[in-house]
């Protein structure tokens, strides 16, 4: 059985090596370090083979934050999560397809009265109005909490 191998000799790979080049960038944009400095330790990482390789190259830098994501300011607020108008249960996926599917109705029949009252030059009976009725209907239901999310309430 062979020895378990110390943790400064595993060998490192290239999105390890990536990292630490970002972190010696950000070493240097604060500062830390002057250009040939980086240049230096840069070249260091990139020929290095084993986390120990990487360590000594960045054993006399503080740590350095992680830069924030990009397209960030790193002062403003995270951005705030939408909120769900239907829970995730069972009964929140029945009252969303419902719901797309008599809005769609709705909407067809909303177009159909339209364009056969435009051609007729006269506006005729809406017919489209009970077809309202189900969407009133998933209304009250949503109202009386049935498939709304727990935030909601």
């Amino acid at each position: 059985m062979s020895e378990p191998v110390p943790a400064d000799r595993i060998r490192v790979s290239d999105a390890e090596r990536r990292a630490v080049q970002d972190m010696l960038l950000r070493a240097q944009g604060e500062g830390l370090l002057d250009i040939g400095e980086y240049d230096e330790r840069v070249q260091a990482v990139w020929n290095g083979k084993t986390r120990g390789d990487l360590a000594r190259v960045t054993a006399d830098l503080p740590d350095i934050p992680p830069a924030p994501p990009a397209g960030r300011d790193p002062a403003s607020p995270a951005p705030a999560r939408p909120k769900k108008v239907f829970s995730d249960t069972g009964g929140g996926t029945a009252m969303r397809v419902l719901t797309i599917v008599f809005s769609s109705i709705v909407a067809v029949n909303v177009l159909v009265w339209g364009i056969v009252s435009v051609t007729n030059f006269d506006l005729i009976y809406p017919w489209f109005v009970w077809t309202l009725i189900p969407l009133v209907v998933l209304a009250v239901l949503y109202a009386s909490g049935i498939g709304r999310s727990h935030d909601d309430r």
